[in-house]
């Protein structure tokens, strides 16, 4: 059985939906690969999607985004946190199997796949 995060993502790249990534996937993915070549077929695969990248403002509001987060007793890491300002930064929703993007979801304008099940819930 495929998680239906993995599901949502073939079905995004084969459609005509835009799917971005960050040098920070980027880099936390290949830091799972051993061996050159599943390296090297991983940048090849990304190649193919656009790369955002961060600037100084998304680093000062990542630093919002885990200062909020922290005095609602919420812990994100550095790196989350500029995932997370970079999707609210240009109005994506985060595709993750990472629970803890829900939780700072509550906290900031952040919308975490899938939409409409966390409406559902926060209503």
């Amino acid at each position: 059985m495929t998680d239906p995060e993995v599901q949502e993502l073939k079905a995004a790249l084969l459609s005509e939906r835009i799917v971005v990534t960050t040098g920070l996937v980027l880099q936390e993915l290949l830091q799972g690969f051993s061996g050159p070549k599943a390296q090297a077929q991983m940048v090849e695969r990304f190649a193919a999607l656009p790369l955002l990248q961060s600037d100084r403002e998304d680093h000062i509001n990542a630093a919002g985004v885990r200062n909020v987060c922290r005095k609602a007793g919420v812990q994100i890491g550095t790196a989350d946190a500029l995932l997370a300002q970079l999707c609210i930064r240009h109005d994506l929703t985060l595709l993750t199997t990472d629970k803890d993007f829900t939780h700072v979801a509550r906290h900031c304008p952040l919308r975490v796949w899938p939409v409409e099940v966390m409406a559902r819930r926060d209503a």
